[in-house]
């Protein structure tokens, strides 16, 4: 669905441009065309393509989907693909932007992502001393509205994670804090791979060989991945702390564990000293001295129950009971 097709030149807005006629704009001095798609179908790619002249395979990889974080080169235009990451109801929405770049256009095409760009055009035309660097600066400020959104997921995941820290000393707790805690990497996995790869392409637009067309732009891409090294490096400690706290909720468990069996272990002993009592007493023999007593029997009773209130006093200042 095209969204909105609009030139600029020298910086400020022109006007709306029916998508039939680009071309037109595409050849004036200092202009440029910025056409915005989302959900495109195979007949509006198709129609984009022969009006920028894409490439065939950034196409393909547009119109299909499901891309790793990229930037590729195609002669003087740049393709790059950035995972959008929304929170929805405590669950990650991963979608995508396709962006295809050139001095004289930018399209960019937005894929199950529910978020717009509309304010990313609203902030380049605030700014027409930036707009007038082109199709670059749209370029950049595209892939820094992306990354933008990730830092408020970052904040979200960091007190989703102090929340089940809280939990994690709480008996009775110990399943439900390793199921939250795997659902909590699992997001931060999703997160990481946006991250990591975007990160990889952003470094290819500063210093060093840098396309043609962000020669002029290098310092704002090296704050985008400036940005990119900050989530980064939150999402590994992020990463770290979670194995921490699942190891620390796992020893929780063994701890338990090793409580109870000491538990057992004492009143086995108690009861092992009873039965090995009582199977003695309990022999057949015809001559057994406490036979013949009349107070055989209570005192049995009174042996066994005082060398087990011994042991169960013992076992009790121990910790054991």
């Amino acid at each position: 669905m095209l969204l909105n097709c609009v030139a600029y030149q020298d910086g400020k807005r022109l006007a709306e441009v029916p998508a039939q006629q680009i071309g037109e704009f595409l050849h004036k001095p200092g202009c440029f065309v910025w056409v915005a798609l989302k959900d495109a179908q195979p007949d509006e790619l198709k129609q984009m393509q022969q009006q920028f002249g894409l490439h065939e395979l950034a196409v393909e990889d547009a119109l299909h989907g499901h891309q790793r974080p990229k930037l590729e080169e195609y002669g003087d235009s740049l393709f790059a693909v950035v995972h959008t990451v929304e929170m929805n109801g405590g669950e990650l929405l991963v979608g995508e932007l396709d962006i295809f770049v050139e001095e004289n256009y930018v399209l960019s095409v937005r894929n199950k992502s529910r978020q717009g760009l509309l304010d990313v055009r609203a902030r380049c035309e605030r700014e027409p001393h930036l707009l007038k660097q082109g199709a670059a600066f749209v370029f950049y400020a595209l892939i820094d509205a992306v990354v933008d959104r990730y830092f408020p997921i970052i904040d979200a995941l960091e007190s989703e994670l102090e929340t089940i820290e809280e939990q994690i000393f709480i008996k009775g707790s110990e399943r439900a804090n390793i199921e939250r805690l795997y659902q909590l990497k699992r997001k931060v996995t999703i997160l990481k791979h946006a991250v990591s790869p975007l990160m990889e392409a952003v470094a290819k637009l500063y210093g060093g060989r840098v396309p043609r067309l962000c020669m002029n732009t290098q310092e704002y891409f090296r704050d985008v991945y400036d940005h990119l090294y900050r989530i980064n490096t939150s999402i590994d400690n992020i990463r770290d702390t979670i194995a921490t706290a699942i190891q620390v909720n796992l020893s929780m468990v063994t701890i338990d564990e090793s409580e109870v069996n000491k538990r057992l272990a004492a009143w086995a002993a108690i009861f092992a000293v009873a039965t090995a009592f009582f199977g003695v007493w309990g022999m057949n023999f015809e001559y057994m001295p406490e036979l013949k007593w009349r107070y055989g029997y209570p005192a049995a009773i009174f042996v066994v129950a005082g060398v087990c209130g011994y042991l169960y006093r013992r076992f009790r200042r121990s910790g054991w009971l």
